[in-house]
């Protein structure tokens, strides 16, 4: 089987590298297709026919076939309600768990079972095979589980079109900042027969949303540099989730001019002359607060002088990523921004019910 699929992926893939006249290596990323143009909505097609018999005293069955639009904007027409899934993407992993879909999941991202969040919700997923990397997927692997449904980051482009050629479904996603994250939620719960509960989910980040505006209405706004993983120097651009999160939080990203990348490599002189109110660094950091707060570099920086230096909380997963659980990084950021209009208690009471609404364990206790 692992040899005939060889010598099929081999032959799909030399028959789009023909036809397209280009490169075809697997899991290079795009640089036609910015984050900034992708459709960040399904757009659902009617069906080709429609039963005026069915029983108005049952609820209707979704309605498949269904033609949706992805990430990069394709067109993707789902014949069945898709029964195997593989998620390539840790995001989208994410996604499916609280959209109540990982009973379906048959492959997943690798290092899956460094998660935490697949340990405290889904266990089983950290026993799945392992379809490769956000950078490059492992297409014999993936085409070997049979699955009716992959979604893929909007990176591995090339390697969708290798599958859709051997007659696999893909969806393409592209969760780079809060509406696109709103549009693949929805787009995951249409294709995938979960559509109430993507509604339910969006529904609840919509009344985080409103509360943190209602509350921190009329506040002062203080500027907040977000710190990458790797260093205290890479930070995060206007274009990024991570802006979304600080704006949502009542703050304002000290790094907002960067406009034309995603992540940026600053300099010390950049820091001291942005002069941040507020350091935060990244869940996963490699490095800490005492790091910063004694480094001679930022001795004249407003943060550090005023102790205001600390780390987004891990445990579960980073909300400094796209991940649903992302407006839960807003909530507790407003915490520390704001803490007389938001609290320690009502924010841990928001990060308790979303986990135990959608992933079935309490974020408190563990």
């Amino acid at each position: 089987m692992k040899k005939f699929l060889s010598l099929l992926i081999c032959l799909v893939m030399t028959l789009s590298m023909a036809s397209c006249g280009g490169n075809g290596a697997v899991g290079s990323a795009s640089s036609e297709e910015p984050s900034s143009t992708v459709s960040s909505a399904p757009v659902l097609s009617e069906p080709e026919s429609s039963s005026a018999e069915s029983s108005e005293a049952e609820p209707p069955a979704a309605a498949y076939p269904v033609t949706v639009t992805d990430q990069a904007g394709r067109e993707v027409a789902i014949e069945e309600e898709p029964q195997r899934l593989v998620s390539g993407y840790y995001i989208s992993t994410s996604v499916l768990i609280a959209l109540g879909l990982e009973e379906k999941l048959v492959g997943v991202e690798a290092k899956a079972d460094k998660r935490a969040i697949y340990k405290l919700s889904a266990p089983g997923l950290m026993e799945l095979p392992s379809v490769g990397t956000a950078k490059e997927l492992d297409l014999e692997g993936c085409a070997a589980l049979e699955p009716d449904l992959v979604i893929l980051p909007l990176k591995l482009k090339s390697a969708a079109e290798t599958l859709e050629g051997l007659g696999i479904k893909v969806l393409l996603v592209n969760p780079e900042d809060q509406e696109l994250l709103s549009g693949m939620i929805e787009l995951l719960g249409t294709a995938a027969n979960a559509a109430d509960r993507a509604q339910e989910l969006l529904d609840f980040t919509a009344e985080q949303q409103a509360m943190l505006a209602d509350k921190l209405a009329g506040a002062e706004t203080p500027t907040v540099y977000l710190a990458g993983n790797s260093s205290l120097l890479s930070t995060a651009g206007d274009a990024m989730y991570q802006s979304d999160m600080i704006r949502l939080a009542g703050g304002v990203n000290a790094a907002s001019e960067i406009t034309d990348t995603y992540w940026a490599e600053i300099s010390y002189e950049q820091l001291l002359t942005w002069n941040p109110d507020y350091i935060v660094l990244a869940s996963d950091a490699d490095y800490t607060v005492e790091d910063v707060l004694s480094d001679a570099n930022l001795a004249d920086c407003a943060a550090v002088a005023n102790g205001q230096v600390c780390q987004l909380p891990g445990k579960a997963e980073a909300w400094d990523s796209p991940v649903p659980s992302g407006i839960l990084g807003a909530v507790w950021l407003a915490g520390v921004l704001h803490p007389e209009a938001v609290t320690e208690g009502e924010a841990a009471d928001v990060i308790d019910a979303y986990y135990e609404t959608f992933y079935g364990f309490t974020y408190s206790e563990n």
